[in-house]
């Protein structure tokens, strides 16, 4: 990892149209890095709150510890969030786990997170159409709001949809349940409040961005940057460890699109992913180190006395 920096250094050093990033990085004021921190923290610190939502089964300090690895896994990992979510799964599953209460509750954790996201292109996209500040035309404003508004009501409606049709197939069974089941513990009484750290988790890492470039120059209007970092936000879809180049290259060509200079954009996103890494990797590793033994107590315990079948990890 230390290398790739190197040589990411060098690169910013070496090409004529990169030489501009390198300055705006090193200039830099040590405060605007402390609150991109703080702010990434707050992000991963709400992801935590919705995933001992999900997974109330588990103790709280376990809870705590797996979401973190998890963060770090859909942080490192080619695979990204749904990554993240696989490693989380095969812990707690080496813990005794019932496969399918990890299988249902991943996913529904996994769709409340895509609805979230969407939800904020959404609102982002109305605002520029309204007049925000940002593009209006239909390719940027209208067309990406009009797609992820009929996906969001095409897969939330399933569970209704399906009613009328019970003999689908089974993919889109398993789907029309982990939503009905993401909208039960979303919309539960006892856990309104958690339910809404969903939208922290997010909004905090928008925010991270924001500072990095408010930290680099001006930064663009908050509609067209929640537009910019959904779309760009896809590249991470492609297996690429850490989302190192892709990301990137997807989060600064989409704030480009959305009205930001070039050499501002790059320099923010190579800040913002560098936080984006460091702090769930850090908060991972000591969260699965200190988790480690614990899941290495529960198979020693469970290997003697393979009859419960049960695992402390899964009913705590």
């Amino acid at each position: 990892m230390g290398m790739l920096f190197v040589l990411a250094g060098a690169l910013l050093a070496s090409v004529p149209g990169l030489r501009g990033v390198a300055r705006r990085i090193a200039h830099l004021s040590l405060a605007w890095i402390i609150v991109a921190v703080a702010l990434e923290i707050a992000s991963e610190v709400s992801f935590v709150a919705i995933f001992r939502l999900f997974f109330d089964r588990c103790p709280p300090r376990d809870a705590r510890r797996l979401a973190w690895t998890e963060l770090a896994s859909g942080a490192l990992l080619p695979t990204g969030g749904a990554g993240g979510l696989a490693i989380g799964g095969w812990l707690m599953h080496l813990a005794g786990a019932p496969t399918r209460y990890i299988v249902g509750r991943s996913e529904a954790l996994f769709l409340l997170s895509s609805a979230v996201s969407s939800v904020a292109l959404i609102g982002a996209g109305v605002a520029l159409i309204a007049g925000a500040g940002g593009p209006h035309d239909f390719l940027r404003a209208v067309l990406p709001t009009m797609i992820a508004l009929a996906a969001t009501l095409a897969i939330a409606s399933l569970p209704l949809l399906l009613r009328a049709h019970p003999h689908a197939p089974r993919w889109l069974s398993s789907t029309s349940d982990a939503v009905a089941e993401a909208e039960r513990t979303t919309f539960a009484r006892r856990s309104a409040w958690r339910s809404l750290t969903a939208f922290g988790y997010l909004g905090f890492d928008i925010a991270v961005l924001w500072v990095a470039l408010k930290a680099i120059g001006h930064p663009p209007g908050v509609a067209a940057l929640v537009m910019a970092y959904s779309i760009g936000y896809a590249a991470s879809a492609l297996p690429m460890p850490g989302g190192i180049g892709v990301l990137d290259a997807g989060l600064a060509g989409a704030l480009v699109l959305y009205g930001t200079s070039a050499t501002q954009a790059t320099a923010a996103v190579l800040i913002y992913h560098t936080i984006a890494l460091w702090v769930p990797g850090l908060g991972g590793l000591y969260a699965y180190l200190r988790l480690r033994p614990r899941l290495l107590q529960t198979r020693s315990r469970e290997a003697a006395a393979p009859a419960t079948g049960v695992s402390q990890l899964a009913t705590d």
